[in-house]
């Protein structure tokens, strides 16, 4: 009696276990790494090329204004000795106030490129993630993961990510 019960638990354990690997094998994870999707598929650098194109001219005027202020100064150096207390003063309060100016034009350009950096790739995230739904759907994956610390090439479907994205108008 005491055999045959052990050959009945043995058979329920086996059975369980062997549900158990099937069960597991029958999971199906896939890993995107977003930050390649926001280097190189093709909304990205189109979104690249925008803000390039959108802040090229600010960005010129405040190396401009820079190169302005430099030979300004470097003026001043040159021309110190020769000026009087009150007007080397002047000089160098203008100096000042125009280096004030060029570090708050600079911030604000810095932040309103932040901004629409942030807009930008913000559309490339939510169009990204559109099309994961649609993988995660279609192939019917249980689990997509996102940025992992490690992740085996065997489930990263981040390429077929790209592709979708760069083939979408």
């Amino acid at each position: 009696m005491k055999s045959k019960l052990s050959q009945i638990v043995a058979t329920v354990l086996l059975t369980g276990a062997a549900t158990l690997g099937a069960q597991a094998q029958e999971v199906k994870i896939g890993y995107v790494n977003s930050e390649r999707i926001l280097r190189e598929t093709n909304l990205a650098k189109a979104a690249e090329t925008k803000l390039q194109a959108e802040f090229s001219r600010r960005e010129k005027a405040l190396v401009d204004l820079e190169t302005k202020l430099r030979a300004a100064a470097e003026k001043l150096d040159k021309d110190s000795p020769a000026l009087g207390e009150a007007e080397r003063g002047r000089r160098q309060r203008e100096l000042i106030e125009q280096d004030r100016d060029l570090q708050r034009k600079r911030r604000e350009f810095n932040e309103d490129v932040s901004q629409r950096k942030n807009e930008e790739l913000s559309a490339v995230v939510e169009k990204a993630n559109k099309v994961i739904k649609q993988i995660f759907e279609q192939e019917k994956y249980d689990l997509i993961v996102q940025d992992a610390i490690h992740a085996s090439p065997r489930v990263d479907i981040t390429k077929k990510v790209i592709d979708a994205l760069n083939s979408q108008k």
